[in-house]
C-alpha cells in the first residue's frame, strides 16, 4: 500500500527531492503521492510535521 499524505502537510516541498520515483507532487491543498509510489518510505523521515504515513 502506498504511503499518504494527511491534511498536516504545509506543502514545505521537503519530501519531494527525496522521493526516488517522482511519486509527490503539489495537489490543491497540499503535496499528494500518486500510485507510483514504490511504498520505500523515503519520504517519511524529510516531513518536517510527520504528515506521512503508511
Amino acid at each position: 500500500m502506498a504511503h499518504k499524505i494527511s491534511d498536516e502537510c504545509i506543502s514545505c516541498g521537503a519530501c519531494v527531492p527525496e522521493c526516488p520515483v517522482d511519486a509527490i507532487s503539489e495537489g490543491g491543498s497540499h503535496y499528494e503521492i500518486s500510485d507510483a509510489c514504490i511504498d520505500c518510505g523515503v519520504c517519511v523521515g524529510s516531513c518536517p510535521v510527520d504528515a506521512i504515513s503508511e
